[in-house]
């Protein structure tokens, strides 16, 4: 095997970042620096297991046994969770297959990096979202008689109807917008994808005004950003997390008592769905989730959907007027379990 130096392990970073993941992989920009944190957190903490300076790591120092023991680091002394812990785990798996590619005489030593297990045990952290008295509360908060308060109602309004990412939301350019029948935008979702989107007339309305009473500045206007700060900047998620906890500073979530996050308006939209019927293949194409598993954990956060299915299976015990009074024999609840 030949000798690997520091600079070959510079440009296979480099390429990783400007390259693969952007190009090949259309991985979004939040995806890059998620992966940017575990790769720099990799690098420092192989540098001191080496006993050698970040610039003088090799490929060669890309081993099982580094890996393993930064993940234990990173679970020990930075205290992350096991989420957190597989998130920079397969980061460096997107890694090892890039260099594998590259390099491909390393691929024995990469093909053991791959088989690292992700470790299981992480918390299913409930989905939290605001009910629809608490929306209706938000919209009703917004004084649109201002300039700030027609942007604002627009903008939680459009995320309400589209169930869209914050990010997504925060992209459209007003050529994205068809506010004639059949309303819809055009939403540029994770990996650069590209999906369309109904829009309630309503919406559609909405957007029309804001459109007519606050024209962006500069002789381009189908390129223009939609939703704007005071300075003609496009709003910012840190903007819009404000703007959330103006108009509705109380709510907080029922079940773990922290403040609402502009993103739970997302799993509102998807909830609210479920409720109303539509099936999971039609609102993981309205969400872009890359697979219906996602949108499927929907069913798992609505205490209402959960006491609908109980009720399916359980009729008698939950209905009037039997609730809390039937008692079945052990012969009878056997039989009515092999039934099942």
């Amino acid at each position: 095997m030949r000798p690997l130096s520091s600079p070959e392990l510079g440009r296979l970073v480099v390429s990783f970042f400007e390259d693969y993941l952007p190009a090949q992989r259309g991985m979004s920009i939040h995806t890059l620096r998620s992966y940017r944190d575990a790769i720099v957190l990799w690098l420092r903490f192989a540098s001191r297991h080496a006993g050698r300076r970040l610039e003088s790591l090799r490929v060669a120092d890309l081993t099982v046994e580094s890996i393993e023991r930064f993940l234990e680091y990173l679970e020990a002394e930075r205290r992350n969770g096991i989420g957190t812990r597989n998130v920079r785990l397969a980061a460096l798996h997107t890694f090892a297959r890039h260099i594998a590619a590259k390099l491909p005489e390393q691929i024995g030593m990469l093909q053991s990096i791959l088989n690292i297990p992700f470790k299981r045990g992480a918390k299913q952290v409930p989905i939290e979202y605001p009910e629809s008295s608490d929306i209706r509360a938000l919209l009703a908060h917004i004084d649109r008689r201002t300039p700030a308060g027609q942007r604002d109602y627009a903008l939680f309004a459009t995320l309400c109807n589209t169930g869209a990412r914050v990010q997504e939301i925060l992209n459209l350019r007003i050529r994205d917008l068809r506010l004639d029948p059949p309303e819809q935008i055009r939403l540029h979702g994770k990996g650069d994808k590209i999906r369309l989107c109904p829009l309630w007339p309503q919406t559609a309305n909405l957007l029309r005004d804001l459109i007519r009473a606050q024209p962006p500045d500069g002789s381009d206007l189908p390129a223009a950003p939609l939703f704007r700060n005071r300075n003609g900047r496009p709003l910012t998620r840190f903007g819009v997390r404000y703007l959330l906890r103006k108009h509705l500073p109380n709510y907080r979530s029922s079940t773990s008592g922290r403040r609402i996050y502009p993103h739970a308006l997302r799993h509102a939209t998807a909830v609210h769905m479920l409720k109303d019927g539509i099936d999971f293949g039609t609102i993981s194409q309205i969400l872009g989730h890359a697979s219906v598993t996602t949108t499927m954990r929907y069913a798992r956060a609505d205490l209402d959907l959960k006491r609908q299915a109980l009720s399916q299976v359980f009729p008698d015990f939950l209905g009037p007027p039997l609730a809390g009074r039937i008692r079945w024999h052990g012969t009878e609840l056997t039989r009515w379990l092999r039934r099942l």
